[in-house]
């Protein structure tokens, strides 16, 4: 992992948007990370919530958000979106 990334487990659910949000903090910045619930559960199943699906496959979705950070995948607001 880069140590210039860091995720603080602070993860939460987002009703309105059907995501889970996830904070980084990218050189002292923070950005926002979010998967949507239906990529949760293409990826891990539908057996749990998405929020007990993401913290089962932290390390994975977290590889692949810093993958996105490090392309610079983040959108005008701040937010890096996993799909």
């Amino acid at each position: 992992m880069n140590q210039a990334i860091h995720f603080p487990e602070r993860e939460e659910w987002n009703e309105q948007r059907q995501v889970v949000c996830f904070p980084a903090q990218v050189n002292g910045l923070n950005l926002t990370c979010a998967i949507p619930a239906l990529v949760l559960i293409a990826a891990y199943g539908n057996d749990a919530t998405p929020l007990d699906l993401f913290r089962a496959h932290r390390w994975d979705i977290e590889e692949r958000a810093e993958a996105l950070i490090l392309q610079q995948q983040e959108n005008d607001q701040g937010w890096v979106w996993l799909s």
